[in-house]
């Protein structure tokens, strides 16, 4: 049977929070570093420069590994983190090529391993639900960022539609804009790339 919290033990518990700043505090607010973010969005709307753009952003916080199970190490992925400067990153980031989610789970519990974990992406995982309560289970205190494609306004997939349910946090990104859904208290827009979204919300 699990563990039933008074009222108190809930209003003094205590939770690994990151303190974000600036337009990302705004949008998502002081987020747990725990649970699931969805990022979802067409294709060619600045999906994969925003996750890496979030993902740098995070490096500041924690170590972040990416794992690019659809274009792994590619010139296409090179071109997309020179996009975004990762260079900044150094070695905060690590790129994981096409790494499958067993071996994602040998490499997490492993000592000192990555607090955050961006999959890019959930189809071309072929994720089930199940798999994903299971890393939720198993590593409690990591955070995972995944990427879905579109199907019509919706996340392609059942396992797809059911993680956004389930996220802490969720990005759609088109046009080159991030709206943002957090249960963190917040709401409200990142931009991908200022002149292009300004220029596809018909703003300039």
């Amino acid at each position: 049977m699990r563990k039933a919290y008074s009222v108190r033990n809930v209003m003094d518990a205590s939770f690994r929070t990151i303190e974000f700043d600036g337009e990302w505090r705004e949008a998502v607010g002081c987020p747990e570093l725990a649970g699931s973010w969805f990022v979802y969005g067409p294709p060619k709307n600045g999906k994969t420069t925003f996750t890496l753009q979030l993902a740098k952003y995070l490096c500041r916080f924690r170590r972040v590994a990416y794992d690019s199970i659809e274009e792994g190490l590619s010139l296409s992925m090179q071109m997309a983190m020179d996009r975004v400067n990762m260079r900044e990153a150094g070695s905060r980031l690590v790129l994981l090529d096409r790494e499958p989610v067993e071996e994602l789970a040998e490499r997490l519990r492993r000592r000192k391993s990555p607090d955050i974990v961006v999959l890019d992406s959930v189809q071309f995982m072929e994720l089930t639900f199940g798999e994903y309560k299971r890393l939720k289970l198993q590593f409690p205190n990591k955070l995972f960022i995944y990427i879905s494609h579109m199907k019509g306004n919706s996340p392609d997939g059942n396992t797809a539609r059911r993680i956004l349910r389930d996220a802490n946090v969720v990005f759609r990104v088109e046009g080159y804009r991030a709206f943002v859904k957090s249960r963190y208290g917040s709401e409200g827009t990142i931009d991908v790339w200022r002149e292009g979204a300004a220029r596809y919300w018909g703003q300039i």
